[in-house]
């Protein structure tokens, strides 16, 4: 039995996009993604020494750099179709496949050490986990291009893992007995998406083996792996599992993949809950997610939010876009990408964080996580390689395609606002849809809708949860019933030069803060996190003034200082006078200065409980 997702990422899907989220996709790609293998050549040397004497000093996941470099770049590629990445791609696929050993093996380590767990100091690595990325990266860049011989590189992986695992229980050869389970089961992932393609039953086996395998128990009864499928279907919060680390979140898209193959429902439940509990018990203000990258039931901690964590939060948050529908999960992607997705990238596209803090300062991941900086690979982390998929993942959710309705029928679903233009194929036709707008940072949008020929589709909007008092107008008609959560569904032939007129409710909604955030406020303008810099302001961080929540008055200022420009500034005055600068929460921190998000504010109101029934966290002052 085989299910199909509600929405799904349009093959025929092509992007030109303008604005902020352009410039953050150029820069990445001329200051990183294009100089990264010349900069830091040991992200393929190390798999071509991996036999050689003396053996290199290597952190136990560093067999995953290659493949997170190559996720990102084919994510980042399908934004751009950027022609010199594409050709960098390529030379860099070719390379990675020939470093492939006969039995498939594509790891950096010695013939005694492959896929063990442990490496010949005694120390534990993450093969599995690295075999995993290298297989996610090559199956992408196949699905773009059609390249068989990454597809057969990741079938040799696949390969590999089926004749030293499949079937091994009474030999005590199993993938969870290797260690590291967080990490190391998640080929189960790249194991269902190889299927797809190959349709080899023995890939399918080792999956469902491998989902089997989350309740294994060592010989004191104690878990060996996160138990996913049990306790989410028991409705345990993911915060109170065995293994709450967010690399747990790979081996859990892999058994949500592994629902869409055989139709197990409580693979299906068991995400969504798993899902569900991020947001409701761990996802920041700042649309992050981890505290010191695990779950730790507490929004408010001020553990390092890693960008690791945060990349595979959004990535998951795909997987249940796709399988829901539901307009909240789009809106927590927005969230995310807005805010700690740019916000954990230099406006010159050099360098991410490893934490991207609530309140704090921004570091560069080079700096802060230095220890995995190797010879020959100064620049790699796992951040580095990774962060760029928080912006690339846009792909997988800007403009989609799917049943919206009880008749079945494909509509074209837009989720992403912003400058620039999205084109898709639905219903037989190519539609483009050019944005006139500069949102997030202004309400208003302008849609202009233009299919190849007159055609009758749905076009379905999202209207964030956020957005209470949205107006839409079609070719100058108001449209009636917008709804704040929920898509807008416009059904019409559509023709050449018709207009969609979006305004979204900007008005101030705020997340009252609780636990360690006791007495303090986020402030949201759209979906825009609202930040102090000390860069805009007079006051230090500890002499923030306290402002009167209710009727404070704004007004975007422009920024005349030095480079980089914040994207947004406003000028904030209460009642009484007191007045405070905030800028979004991507620019703060770019000149080294403390930031805050949690800020000051008199009569706000109680807390609010945020949860599956009652999705809005934030509320109106």
């Amino acid at each position: 039995m085989t299910t199909k997702p509600i929405f799904t990422r349009p093959i025929s899907a092509r992007y030109e996009l303008e604005g902020a989220a352009a410039d953050y996709l150029q820069a990445v790609t001329e200051q990183w993604l294009l100089p990264t293998p010349a900069a830091n050549p040991a992200i393929l040397e190390i798999f071509r020494d991996r036999d050689r004497q003396p053996q290199r000093d290597m952190v136990p996941w560093a067999g995953e750099f290659a493949g997170k470099y190559l996720t990102s770049g084919v994510q980042i590629l399908r934004l751009t179709g950027d022609a010199v990445l594409r050709r960098q791609l390529a030379g860099f696929v070719a390379q990675f496949i020939a470093l492939q050993d006969e039995d498939g093996y594509l790891g950096p380590w010695s013939k005694a050490c492959r896929l063990t767990g442990k490496n010949s100091r005694g120390g534990g690595t993450w093969d599995a986990w690295g075999h995993y990325h290298a297989m996610l990266g090559l199956l992408l860049w196949h699905e773009d291009t059609g390249d068989r011989a990454a597809l057969e590189c990741a079938a040799r992986i696949g390969d590999l893992l089926c004749h030293k695992f499949l079937g091994q229980r009474r030999r005590g050869r199993r993938l969870v007995d290797t260690g590291s389970t967080e990490m190391n089961l998640a080929p189960v992932h790249g194991l269902t998406l190889l299927y797809r393609r190959k349709k080899q039953d023995r890939y399918l086996q080792l999956a469902q083996q491998i989902v089997g395998e989350f309740a294994a128990m060592d010989r004191k009864g104690l878990p060996l792996a996160g138990d996913y499928v049990n306790t989410g279907v028991a409705g345990q919060p993911f915060h109170e599992t065995p293994k709450p680390r967010w690399e747990s979140l790979h081996p859990v898209m892999g058994m949500l993949d592994l629902y869409w193959l055989t139709g197990n429902e409580d693979c299906r439940a068991a995400f969504e809950h798993i899902w569900w509990s991020i947001v409701e018990n761990d996802r920041h203000n700042n649309g992050g997610f981890s505290s010191g990258e695990k779950a730790q039931g507490n929004p408010y901690h001020p553990g390092a939010i890693e960008t690791c964590c945060t990349v595979a939060w959004m990535a998951a948050s795909v997987e249940m876009l796709r399988l829901t529908g539901d307009p909240r999960v789009a809106d927590e992607l927005e969230l995310s990408t807005l805010n700690s997705g740019l916000g954990l990238h230099s406006h010159s596209g050099r360098w991410v964080t490893y934490n991207t803090p609530m309140d704090g300062v921004r570091k560069a991941s080079a700096h802060e996580i230095v220890f995995q900086a190797r010879e020959g690979s100064s620049e790699l982390n796992c951040c580095s390689v990774n962060g760029p998929r928080a912006l690339g993942m846009i792909s997988d959710w800007a403009l989609m395609t799917g049943a919206t309705h009880s008749t079945q029928k494909d509509g074209l679903i837009v989720n992403w606002y912003g400058p620039g233009k999205m084109q898709a194929q639905v219903a037989g036709t190519t539609v483009t849809v050019a944005q006139d707008t500069d949102y997030p940072v202004e309400p208003s949008v302008v849609l202009r809708v233009t299919p190849k020929r007159a055609t009758e589709f749905a076009l379905c909007l999202r209207i964030p949860g956020w957005s209470q008092r949205t107006r839409v107008r079609v070719n100058g008609e108001t449209v009636t019933g917008v709804k704040a959560g929920s898509y807008l569904r416009l059904e019409r032939r559509w023709k050449r030069g018709d207009k969609v007129e979006i305004r979204f409710d900007f008005r101030l909604h705020h997340w009252v803060g609780e636990r360690e955030c006791k007495g303090r406020t986020s402030l949201y303008r759209g979906p825009l996190l609202l930040t102090y810099d000390r860069r805009f302001n007079d006051c230090d961080p500890d002499d923030v003034p306290v402002l009167e929540a209710k009727n404070l008055r704004l007004h975007r200022v422009e920024w005349t200082g030095q480079a980089p420009a914040p994207e947004l500034l406003l000028h904030c005055t209460d009642i009484k006078g007191r007045h405070l600068t905030l800028c979004d929460f991507a620019s703060a921190g770019e000149g080294g200065s403390p930031y805050r998000t949690w800020l000051p504010l008199r009569n706000v109101g109680r807390a609010r409980r945020f949860s599956r029934d009652n999705p809005l966290r934030t509320v109106r002052s």
